[in-house]
């Protein structure tokens, strides 16, 4: 493939400098006979220096009617100098553009036919230096224009290799942006969405026993005020992460609780005024540290849910291991017209969904009838690893 012409300023001096050399071999007197071309003899001699402006359009034509010029010399009985120089220019240039093999085939071919050509002037003998010196400018000329074309194609695959290097690492970025963004909207999901909950309802049950059961309202309000410490708490671990120059900080804003902390979970429900039937296997088998993590997280955005979006305040939560899986249910009851949280919808099964597919598990999320029903099984067999 033609390779790109070269700079206007610098090619238009590159031709007039191969034009003058060409002129001044076809015009020098040279002491030997047999390199001088005179009368219309010299007229041929000058028509390669003609022909090589357009050596980088034309590279194979130009090389053509140089060697055609030095033949026909040399049957005159002239060793032309001018025309075996413009080959040189040529062949570099035949190579150049036009890539090693149709170069090399060309450049051999047209050395191999002036090798034998120039025998003529010089009485047959076909290894007088003052021939070969020419043969072997021809072929260094092709191996140069070579060498160009390989430095060429090597600086064009290293920019384009770079270029690629340099897209791949602003993919990279933008994907871990977005997975450093999904991370952190389920870290704040976990660690206040809970608590605004037990806020909200706490404040409910304040606002409506303050009246007739001030007692009731004194530990509501007591149950806010401890709630809102720990979210101020979370949403300060949340910023000071956020805002930390280590990148190598990953701490978590609070130790990892699994099934271990189901009792002290469920209770701290069942004072927001949420009823919980808590199911448990005391048999069950122990999941990895990842695996029961989630399962405690799937507890917790189960009976959030249920105190959330329940028409009783009740909530039943059962964990049964069968089939080499921990099966967690939680179900509730649901006002006939309430739009339940959906499978897709809510932002805390859309994190949850994620957590439980990191460690191999599936999530089902729907109405039964006038309940709604969140389930997940979980391998037991140690899930993400």
């Amino acid at each position: 493939m033609p390779a790109p012409r070269p700079p206007g300023i610098a090619a238009q001096l590159g031709d007039v400098i191969a034009v003058v050399v060409v002129v001044l071999f076809a015009v020098s007197p040279f002491p030997d006979e047999a390199f001088r071309a005179s009368g219309w003899l010299l007229v041929v001699a000058l028509v390669p220096a003609a022909a090589i402006p357009f050596r980088r359009r034309l590279p194979l034509i130009v090389l053509t009617v140089s060697l055609l010029c030095a033949v026909g010399l040399a049957f005159a009985g002239v060793l032309s100098p001018s025309a075996l120089i413009a080959m040189a220019i040529s062949a570099f240039a035949v190579v150049d553009r036009r890539g090693r093999l149709v170069g090399f085939v060309a450049v051999g071919a047209a050395t191999a036919i002036v090798f034998f050509a120039n025998a003529l002037p010089l009485d047959g003998d076909l290894f007088d230096p003052r021939a070969l010196q020419f043969v072997f400018i021809i072929a260094l000329a092709g191996a140069l224009g070579d060498a160009t074309r390989s430095r060429r194609e090597f600086v064009t695959a290293m920019t384009e290799r770079a270029e690629r290097a340099e897209q791949g690492r602003d993919e990279e970025a933008r994907r871990r942006v977005a997975e450093e963004r999904v991370r952190i909207a389920r870290d704040l999901h976990d660690v206040v969405a809970h608590q605004i909950s037990v806020i909200s309802l706490n404040a409910g049950v304040a606002s409506s026993a303050l009246e007739t059961r001030p007692e009731r309202a004194r530990e509501a309000l007591s149950t806010i005020r401890r709630s809102s410490r720990t979210v101020l708490a979370d949403i300060g671990g949340l910023m000071a992460l956020l805002r930390s120059d280590d990148p190598d900080d990953l701490r978590d804003l609070r130790p990892q609780a699994g099934l271990a902390g189901l009792d002290s979970l469920v209770t701290q429900f069942r004072e927001a005024g949420l009823n919980v039937d808590l199911r448990d296997d005391p048999d069950r088998p122990a999941l990895s540290p990842s695996s029961d993590h989630v399962a405690y997280l799937v507890v917790l955005e189960g009976l959030t849910n249920a105190h959330k979006h329940g028409a009783d305040g009740t909530a039943v939560v059962r964990l049964q291991a069968e089939d080499g899986v921990l099966r967690l249910v939680v179900d509730n009851a649901v006002a006939a017209e309430a739009d339940a949280v959906s499978d897709t919808g809510g932002h805390g099964l859309r994190g949850l969904r994620e957590r439980v597919v990191a460690v191999r598990g599936d999530v089902r999320a729907g109405r039964e009838g006038s309940a709604f029903r969140l389930e997940v099984r979980i391998p037991l067999d140690g899930g993400a690893g």
